[in-house]
């Protein structure tokens, strides 16, 4: 948590350096981002970032928290409008393209989930990936129990498992289309997310045998 002298800083000042922190960070990655430039672009000195956070992992872990948190809240958002009273299958393939087109339409919070995913410290990675990861489960482990509870998903698939994949899948389909390397065998990058829908419905096709009932 940041110290209360952050929080004695006006909203527009804290914006600010929450905004050069992820642009920061997305660009060059939390370890090896420099703290030197986000003091310079926020207009503070750099001895200030620690009179708000104790050191930098906690930085680190408040610049993620922060973001993590903005695409949590408005997919939640993009989820409650989703109509639920179609089969799960259909649902998934919904948010699943939800999660593209925002991605797509906020370079911002893709750079960081980038950072986020791809950081090679260990302790930074640890950091950074479980304070997302946290944001992920909050949604995830909820929403697959309510559709076993209704049906669609058979009574004796390993929600566990099924959390785990999307768990990992998310951020393919989020980072694979605008990155090089990630994705050898459905060629998602430098397809747009109308483009990127036919993969969604084969993703979910294979994931079929692991949550379908048995007809």
């Amino acid at each position: 948590m940041p110290t209360s002298t952050w929080f004695r800083l006006n909203v527009a000042k804290r914006e600010r350096v929450l905004e050069v922190a992820m642009r920061e960070f997305g660009d060059h990655g939390y370890s090896t981002g420099s703290l030197n430039t986000i003091a310079r672009e926020a207009g503070i000195a750099k001895g200030s970032l620690f009179q708000y956070f104790s050191d930098k992992l906690e930085f680190f872990a408040f610049v993620c928290d922060e973001t993590s948190r903005r695409i949590r809240e408005e997919m939640e958002r993009r989820i409650a409008g989703l109509d639920f009273d179609q089969s799960f299958e259909e649902w998934l393939f919904d948010v699943l393209c939800e999660w593209t087109e925002y991605m797509a339409d906020h370079p911002l919070e893709r750079a960081v989930t980038a950072a986020t995913n791809f950081e090679l410290d260990n302790a930074v990675r640890s950091v950074v990936r479980d304070t997302a990861n946290q944001h992920y489960l909050q949604v995830l482990h909820p929403t697959f129990e309510l559709w076993q509870q209704r049906g669609d998903i058979r009574e004796d698939a390993d929600l566990d498992v099924v959390a785990t994949l999307m768990l990992m899948a998310l951020p393919f389909l989020a980072l694979a289309p605008y990155y090089d390397g990630l994705d050898p065998i459905m060629d998602l990058r430098g397809r747009t997310p109308a483009e990127q829908r036919p993969v969604i419905r084969q993703f979910i096709a294979g994931l079929r045998p692991l949550y379908a009932p048995v007809k």
